[in-house]
């Protein structure tokens, strides 16, 4: 993540993958930057530039910050042929492309799945991965796979991915708790 420029609440921001790749937008990421361009500029209120998206964030009471991503498209569901075998996904866009697949998100399947659908040919620009359970009406379990990054413990636009495909799909109402291995969101 790099902070490209910053005026008074307002800073433009690069997020780069591990790999060398940048990505749309991190949720994460931003995240942390509303934080501290927040205690920076004395504003609970900030706005992120991340290429052509622009967030706000807002600093809570209890000192934990909100991320307003702006629009999630969510689309029907489709299938993926892998060869030898065929995955249901629900495709979704938070400023960045994932494909939700309702499936245990356990490790060794999230490791063997996430870089076959990340790099099918469905996603010319490859695609973040996110493997759901359903545990109740309001909460998801969820493994990702990011794009450019390999596994991930928490992703702020996976999470919104997850949420949103399980509320479009009925498996969920709002709001939803996203449960990952690395905290809940």
């Amino acid at each position: 993540l790099e902070v490209v420029s910053v005026d008074g609440a307002h800073a433009e921001l690069l997020i780069w993958n591990p790999d060398g790749t940048t990505a749309e937008l991190s949720g994460n990421g931003a995240r942390i930057v509303a934080a501290w361009l927040a205690r920076k500029s004395s504003a609970q209120q900030v706005t992120l530039r991340v290429g052509g998206l622009e967030v706000e964030g807002r600093v809570r009471d209890d000192g934990q910050v909100e991320l307003d991503v702006g629009r999630v498209e969510v689309g029907e569901t489709e299938t993926l042929d892998l060869g030898d075998e065929r995955v249901e996904f629900t495709p979704v866009s938070v400023a960045n492309p994932h494909a939700v697949v309702r499936r245990e998100p356990e490790r060794g399947e999230l490791l063997r799945l996430g870089p076959r659908i990340e790099r099918h040919s469905r996603f010319p620009n490859r695609t973040n991965v996110q493997l759901v359970r359903v545990d109740g009406p309001h909460d998801l379990t969820v493994g990702v796979w990011e794009r450019g990054a390999g596994e991930t413990l928490s992703s702020g636009t996976s999470s919104v991915s997850a949420a949103a495909a399980a509320v479009a799909n009925g498996w969920c109402e709002s709001p939803v708790h996203v449960h990952l291995p690395g905290g809940d969101l």
